[in-house]
């Protein structure tokens, strides 16, 4: 096993009413002024917000509300988030929403902890991250794990890119996470989730890592096998508790480092995702496995053999070469997003199919032309990310 660090600080809170134990927690961090970040009003419309501003309310703690957090979270949003957090003297951020909102959150917080930095300078490490605000979340949306994760993305809208920043002040102190808050979420939205959570998963078990890691591998793959089946579920009855639960766990552990530790991360596919966000506002999920069975089968023949123990492992196969067992399981993948109404090409985005020079550009923002290899499982050149973009553009 590949030697590691682990360390995952955030204090999950799971289960019904865990949202009401928001003002003891945060009161206990410190918090004397909270800013609360939501999205385009959803908290709003089912009560969440108000329950939870009555809550602070009651426990003596001042707060400043700020809504309007989009889908692929933008800078400017961010931007403007940390001048009035500024202002109000807030020393706690508390998000109430899914990805997006949590990761605008950490953005937010290093912010108001480096007011003389521009919170794009972080992002693109020309300024050091060393300090931040304690983040906490009441999590709606089972996805994109932000929740336990020391990751989040933002999206520049005067450059078009959308990039990753992971560091461990990114980790939330706390979690609070109660299933039925996402029973109103749409089916679409349930699928696209569960997604981004088993993208979180195989990003992690297809790295370069060699030495043999079989608790880890297990972890990964019963991990992956939970959340098929309760996305099943849920397409059926989306108030069907036990499937929300375990797809809402799911997605916590997945990016908490739990299921790649002793292997790394190769994230490639998500990195040719953001170009593809950026430019269209692709929802993330169906951005990943847009593109997942390209890269895959662009990959798969330089480890087939780890391939072939993924197919084996989650479908089941084991009859044939190397080879053939990993274009079958990266078939039944594939078949397996189909079946929840997820696309597995770019022109099932809804963008069309995209021109030579479109791709070229893509490829560039991936790499920043050229400069930069994608991911570890095998690093990929500008000319690679090309071929995988040509043979998901249908």
């Amino acid at each position: 096993m590949q030697s590691f660090t682990y360390h995952c600080p955030t204090e999950i809170i799971f289960g019904r009413g865990a949202e009401d134990s928001v003002p003891a927690k945060l009161r206990a961090a410190g918090a004397h002024r909270v800013l609360i970040l939501h999205g385009r009003g959803s908290a709003e419309r089912s009560g969440l917000l108000s329950r939870i501003e009555m809550q602070l309310t009651s426990a003596g703690l001042a707060f400043l509300v700020i809504g309007g957090v989009q889908p692929n979270p933008r800078v400017a949003f961010v931007r403007e988030a940390i001048r009035e957090g500024l202002a109000a003297d807030v020393n706690f951020v508390l998000a109430i929403g899914g990805g997006s909102v949590i990761d605008s959150a950490k953005a937010v917080a290093h912010g108001i902890a480096n007011p003389d930095v521009d919170i794009w300078d972080i992002w693109t490490k020309k300024a050091v991250l060393t300090r931040t605000l304690p983040v906490a979340s009441v999590l709606t949306i089972p996805a994109a794990g932000s929740e336990t994760s020391d990751s989040a993305v933002l999206t520049n809208e005067d450059t078009g890119q959308k990039l990753g920043l992971n560091a461990p002040l990114n980790r939330p102190v706390f979690a609070f996470m109660n299933p039925t808050l996402a029973f109103t979420l749409p089916r679409e939205q349930i699928a696209a989730g569960a997604s981004d959570i088993m993208m979180h998963t195989m990003e992690r078990f297809f790295t370069d890592v060699k030495e043999p890691n079989v608790f880890t591998d297990r972890i990964a793959i019963d991990l992956l096998r939970t959340v098929m089946e309760s996305v099943r579920r849920l397409l059926v009855s989306r108030k069907d508790y036990d499937a929300m639960s375990e797809l809402m766990y799911c997605g916590s552990i997945s990016h908490s480092d739990l299921t790649g530790l002793g292997r790394g991360k190769d994230f490639s596919v998500h990195k040719l995702s953001h170009p593809l966000s950026a430019r269209y506002d692709a929802t993330h999920g169906r951005a990943l496995t847009a593109l997942w069975g390209s890269w895959a089968r662009f990959a798969y023949p330089y480890d087939p053999a780890r391939f072939a123990q993924f197919a084996a492992d989650l479908f089941g196969i084991d009859a044939g070469t190397d080879e053939e067992r990993a274009r079958a399981g990266i078939r039944h993948m594939e078949e397996f997003f189909t079946s929840i109404g997820m696309p597995t090409s770019i022109g099932g985005l809804g963008i069309g199919t995209l021109s030579a020079r479109t791709i070229e550009q893509l490829a560039d923002d991936a790499t920043q032309e050229d400069r930069i290899r994608i991911g570890v499982f095998h690093p990929l050149t500008r000319a690679d990310a090309i071929a995988i973009y040509t043979a998901a553009n249908h």
